[in-house]
């Protein structure tokens, strides 16, 4: 029961409150014109991740109300909940006032910083050869790998906000795939954090599917990438999950930083070279994009649940060559 009571509540509180952050959004000023990597026709709203954070807060307090969590659970919550806060100011002054990139990744780190302390990191991982649990040592080698993944994902989930739909749907994917996932290794607890989540961004989603109304703006990716990435690290066998479900978003971005230093250009200077874009750009509707990016995280979601690690490494070593592969030939035409 807790678990309907969690996902619609956060579903209902995003559902509400999409309106009240558009109209704030124009209200405020804080908007995006057309021009520039979107090729959007008018004036959009910027403040869409102020409904999905409200919702997932609204959720995280009926957790604490029917089934507060104990012991490291409790402790790890307060670590996710926390970071979380500090990457939403983040990406709000974003909103509001374009920031430099050096403030930016300021903002993930700090945020990643408060999780650490309270033993959000990744101290071991899944081996996919063996199944086996891999400690990581020392610590300092740990601490490195938590900062990457977590500003990685955060970043990932950012440039992936390109079409209408695109990360919000994807991040709901891989959240109801981290419950599923959860639940089924026996963390009825922690099951419930990933569920608020995706209630949330179910709730967000028809503002925000094509043709948007809204967008999700740095604080709503920021968000949503920093979530994803801690709930993945809480249990280590979440790690290859998300690798999976984010996959394709992942292989992009390290295409466009090797694209992009190759040239002799910043990694950090937007463009329209990202797959979803380069699909856009070659005359596939973006329905068609955001459902077929659905369709794949979704797929190599059950995979990363239900196949044996070896074939986990398999797969992803496939995918990725077949996307490179893409991104050369359509860099070619």
């Amino acid at each position: 029961m807790i678990y309907f009571l969690v996902f619609g509540l956060a579903l209902l509180v995003a559902l509400g409150l999409t309106p009240l952050a558009r109209w704030l959004s124009v209200r405020w000023g804080v908007v995006a014109h057309p021009g520039g990597r979107r090729k959007h026709g008018r004036v959009m709203p910027l403040l869409g991740g102020l409904p999905v954070y409200g919702a997932f807060l609204v959720g995280m307090a009926a957790i604490y109300w029917f089934a507060p969590p104990a012991g490291e659970d409790a402790k790890l919550l307060r670590g996710i909940l926390l970071g979380g806060l500090v990457v939403v100011v983040g990406g709000f002054l974003d909103d509001f006032w374009e920031q430099p990139a050096w403030s930016q990744f300021a903002v993930q780190f700090l945020g990643t910083a408060v999780a650490i302390y309270f033993d959000v990191f990744i101290e071991r991982f899944t081996n996919p050869l063996t199944g086996e649990l891999i400690i990581v040592q020392p610590t300092a080698v740990a601490i490195v790998f938590t900062l990457f993944w977590v500003a990685g994902m955060m970043n990932t989930l950012n440039w992936l906000d390109g079409l209408d739909g695109l990360a919000a749907g994807v991040s709901t994917i891989a959240a109801l795939l981290f419950a599923w996932h959860s639940y089924n290794l026996g963390q009825t607890t922690i099951a419930l954090f990933p569920l608020a989540l995706a209630g949330a961004l179910l709730g967000f989603l028809p503002y925000n599917f094509t043709p948007a109304k809204i967008f999700l703006g740095s604080a709503g990716a920021y968000f949503l990438g920093y979530s994803l990435a801690t709930m993945s690290i809480i249990a280590p066998a979440k790690i290859a999950t998300a690798l999976l479900v984010l996959a394709v978003p992942i292989i992009d971005v390290a295409w466009q930083i090797f694209d992009r230093v190759r040239q002799g250009r910043s990694p950090f200077q937007g463009d329209r070279g990202h797959l979803h874009f380069r699909l856009a750009d070659a005359g596939w509707p973006t329905q068609r994009i955001v459902l077929g990016y659905y369709v794949v995280s979704l797929v190599l979601g059950l995979v990363a649940i239900f196949a044996p690690g070896f074939w986990k490494l398999v797969l992803f070593v496939g995918l990725s060559t077949a996307v490179l592969g893409m991104f050369i030939w359509l860099s070619r035409r």
